[in-house]
């Protein structure tokens, strides 16, 4: 199985297992028939990812990478809050009547803000300080802002990125990790949607700086399943598994804001068929 396979399935069985339930609490997210959507969650749940080994993807049901490469441009390249500039649909649920989601995602991520080397919005100031002062420890994005949050449709789940470069010993390029920081995740919807366009934003911002993909982490405050999810799950982790596909990435772009969805690509990505998921909103 891939590795990616393992933290999923591990992830799973231990909130199925020891989580708390909300059922009966005060929630906010509903079901299309407008029943209250209650989880069994997990606090505080790690996993750590080497992208240095293999691309961190399950093969149990496919993750369309290209897909979450596009949500993943269009909130850190085009900084964008508009859905129609999204390839899929994934954000029209929760789009206003202005076709936006607000001053959430990639609207945050465009706010210009004023550095002694001038003014940048926060993708540039990530992509500068790789470039120019690597060893910083300061290398971070932030996408919740408390005053804006009353103007966003939806707070941001995943929400900063912090990125650390370390000398590996015996190698001449620096390597580059990073941790996603998330405070809420529905995991059979968008666990695994999320590590991979996290993954592949590490692996450009890599390539543009010379660098070595390291580790990933990505830390959720909340993981949880959805009760209508449960069953679904445990079907999802007793499938087969297989090895963990080739990850390609477009080697002739060196310029961040030139990658597109089909700079990415999973060669001999076999894995199980697509699942029916009912999304709480």
């Amino acid at each position: 199985m891939s590795y990616a396979d393992k933290v999923f399935i591990d992830m799973c069985r231990d909130i199925l297992e020891n989580g708390c339930s909300t059922e009966g609490e005060k929630v906010r997210p509903k079901w299309e028939d407008g029943s209250y959507a209650y989880t069994i969650k997990r606090f505080g749940v790690v996993n750590r990812y080497d992208l240095r080994k293999e691309f961190p993807v399950i093969t149990l049901r496919k993750t369309a990478i290209k897909s979450a490469t596009d949500e993943m441009l269009w909130i850190w390249q085009k900084k964008s809050n508009r859905v129609a500039e999204l390839s899929s649909h994934i954000w029209d649920a929760w789009a206003d009547e202005n076709g936006t989601i607000g001053k959430a995602y990639g609207y945050q991520l465009g706010v210009k803000h004023k550095y002694k080397e001038g003014m940048m919005d926060q993708v540039d100031r990530v992509i500068y300080d790789l470039k120019n002062n690597p060893f910083s420890r300061r290398i971070m994005t932030n996408i919740y802002v408390h005053q804006d949050l009353y103007e966003m449709r939806l707070y941001p789940c995943a929400y900063s990125m912090t990125f650390n470069v370390t000398q590996e010993k015996g190698e001449e390029r620096l390597t580059l990790n990073a941790i996603l920081n998330q405070r809420s995740q529905d995991v059979l919807t968008a666990n695994n949607w999320n590590v991979a366009q996290y993954a592949v934003l590490v692996h450009m911002l890599a390539q543009i700086c010379d660098m070595n993909v390291g580790e990933l982490v990505h830390v959720i405050a909340d993981a949880h399943i959805y009760d209508r999810h449960v069953e679904l799950v445990k079907e999802l982790i007793e499938r087969p598994v297989y090895d963990a596909p080739k990850f390609w990435l477009n080697p002739d772009v060196k310029d961040f804001y030139e990658f597109t969805k089909d700079d990415v690509k999973l060669i001999d990505y076999k894995c199980g068929e697509q699942i029916t998921i009912p999304v709480a909103v």
